[in-house]
């Protein structure tokens, strides 16, 4: 019968192919099951229905296909198939998106490229530049969700990572609690660990020879990333500030911030010593224990990113970074958030010497961000004020109290055309201040007996190498460790008290932003301060984030309904 023939053919077939590796069924998905009924009028029979396997795949280094097993609408990724204790992934590996909100859940962590601790291991695997590892490419709409709080996500040294989704399809790294099982809440975090992208951009935690932009490694740069704890254990560093570790475009991180060990908890992102040819557009880091976006050295640019209910600092700026932070919206809870923005010059700063600072500083190694088109709202909670009462436990903070920018530590900044508001008819404390920007001070630190030689206050003075212009401060405490007068005179503050709101809908004495939609900034000659409008000013259009004309948040940022500060009746 063709029946019988048919199917000795295909039991010798998958013999002989099966016993070469080159076919790999999964038990999980195929259907074995014979169908006798009569197709045609040659009684031929129908080939068995296999349901195909979406799921992420690769061959490992003996041959063998890994992939994930595809369950319900779902793909489920077991600890060995990319976690750093058992395999990390050194081949490329795609990641689609799923039909019916399918989810990519790893049980594990996601490493993509080995870890490298010593120039002699970088060079026997021939890694110097990102392109010369793998690539993670993750198509527009995927979700990927991590089950255990420890995991996280690892795009190691010579790495890349392309995911790239859109504004109707973003791509979304969260956890299951969050996607899979519906339950997470805004604010929650610590329910996976976070990324950590590494590159071999300059860091002043190593040691060059030449200024900024023409140095040269004087010995080796192997710098261990946050999160690194045993076989976790990732480096960052090198002296190429044009390394790229790949694109995220449209891209959304929540709920992370697991503390690794103690003291190491790991944040939405951490850029180490990542390249400018990186290219890091609408991002997202919502509800996180530690910071938003992280950067140690490097000079990686980001523009139109979002970071909300980050409970420690939104930007955390440290080790020689020089890229630009433009057209950022950051909002913290409303009773709990640190800095909008923390950011130090040169790492481990308090051990150095006077001469080992003003070293870095005269070759231009400490950290010269540019941050431009910046929107802080930022939370009255106090926590740890000695001013607030012991039992005030609606207005207390996971960390330090909300407050707006400290620059330390050497850092020499350049901020522009930003809008800082500290509270919004809500109790504020005398630590919510707006603009710390730090200076020497005798006797504090170790610093081999000498006073802590931090020039930072002094350049934003001076505002030659370092800024803070046309910026609007709507704060209880505008300043803190300097002087107003002292400041740039195209700086605009406004008084603003416990019951005051920014928005167009309850003070007509302070309006900054529209009523209809909270983010959004007037435009500058149409801001009120005072109950007078703040009137025209030559190259300066809008100060903050987001216009209701280009509203680049729209459809992709989660969680931008029923703000905290929303008054609108």
């Amino acid at each position: 019968m063709k029946v019988k023939t048919l199917a000795i053919l295909l039991t010798l077939a998958c013999l002989a192919a099966c016993e070469s590796g080159d076919i790999n069924i999964n038990p999980s998905t195929a259907d074995n099951s014979t169908d006798n009924s009569v197709t045609n009028s040659n009684n031929t029979t129908a080939a068995p229905v296999v349901e195909e396997n979406p799921c992420a795949s690769y061959t490992n280094s003996g041959g063998a296909k890994i992939q994930g097993e595809f369950s319900g609408a779902n793909c489920v990724y077991s600890k060995n198939f990319a976690d750093a204790g058992a395999k990390p992934i050194v081949v490329d590996l795609y990641i689609p998106a799923l039909d019916n909100g399918g989810v990519h859940i790893f049980e594990g962590g996601l490493f993509i490229g080995k870890d490298y601790g010593t120039d002699a291991e970088l060079a026997a695997a021939g890694i110097a530049k990102g392109g010369d590892g793998p690539t993670l490419d993750i198509e527009a709409g995927a979700t990927i969700a991590f089950s255990g709080a420890k995991n996280f996500m690892a795009i190691n040294r010579g790495s890349k990572i392309n995911a790239i989704g859109s504004a109707e399809a973003p791509i979304t790294f969260t956890a299951v609690k969050d996607a899979v099982d519906g339950e997470a809440v805004a604010g929650e975090v610590q329910l996976w660990g976070g990324i950590v992208i590494n590159g071999f951009g300059v860091t002043n935690k190593c040691k060059y020879d030449g200024e900024r932009g023409s140095t040269t490694l004087t010995a080796e740069c192997h710098v261990i990333a946050e999160g690194s704890d045993g076989e976790n254990t990732t480096h960052y560093g090198g002296n190429n500030d044009e390394d790229s570790s790949g694109k995220l475009e449209y891209v959304r991180v929540k709920h992370t911030g697991f503390e690794v060990a103690p003291g190491n908890e790991l944040n939405g992102i951490s850029f180490g010593a990542v390249g400018s040819n990186t290219v890091v557009s609408y991002l997202q880091v919502f509800s996180t224990y530690d910071d938003g976006i992280e950067f140690f050295g490097g000079a990686v640019n980001v523009d139109h990113y979002v970071g909300m209910y980050v409970k420690d600092d939104s930007i955390d700026i440290d080790e020689g970074y020089k890229g630009t932070i433009s057209h950022a919206l950051v909002i913290q809870e409303q009773y709990d958030g640190n800095r909008c923005i923390e950011a130090d010059g040169i790492g481990s700063f308090t051990k150095k010497t006077d001469d080992f600072i003003n070293d870095l500083v005269a070759r231009k190694l400490n950290s010269r961000p540019t941050i431009d088109h910046l929107t802080c709202i930022v939370s009255p909670n106090g926590a740890g004020s000695e001013s607030l009462a012991a039992d005030d436990l609606n207005n207390q903070g996971t960390h330090d109290p909300g407050a707006g920018w400290r620059l330390r530590e050497g850092i020499y900044p350049t901020i522009k055309n930003s809008l800082l508001i500290a509270s919004f008819g809500d109790a504020v404390d005398s630590d919510n201040w707006c603009i710390r920007p730090d200076k020497s001070q005798d006797g504090e630190g170790d610093n081999t007996g000498s006073k802590v030689n931090d020039p930072t206050q002094a350049a934003i003075i001076a505002g030659v190498e370092a800024s803070i212009t046309d910026t609007v401060i709507a704060c209880e405490t505008p300043v803190a460790k300097v002087a107003v007068e002292d400041l740039d005179e195209s700086l605009v503050f406004a008084s603003i008290q416990d019951t005051t709101d920014a928005t167009a809908d309850l003070d007509t004495d302070l309006i900054l932003l529209e009523g209809v939609n909270p983010i959004y900034s007037l435009d500058f000659a149409d801001m009120v301060i005072g109950g007078v409008a703040l009137g025209a000013r030559e190259g300066v259009n809008y100060v903050g984030a987001v216009q209701a004309a280009d509203d680049w948040t729209a459809n992709w940022v989660f969680g931008l309904e029923n703000l905290w500060f929303d008054a609108t009746p």
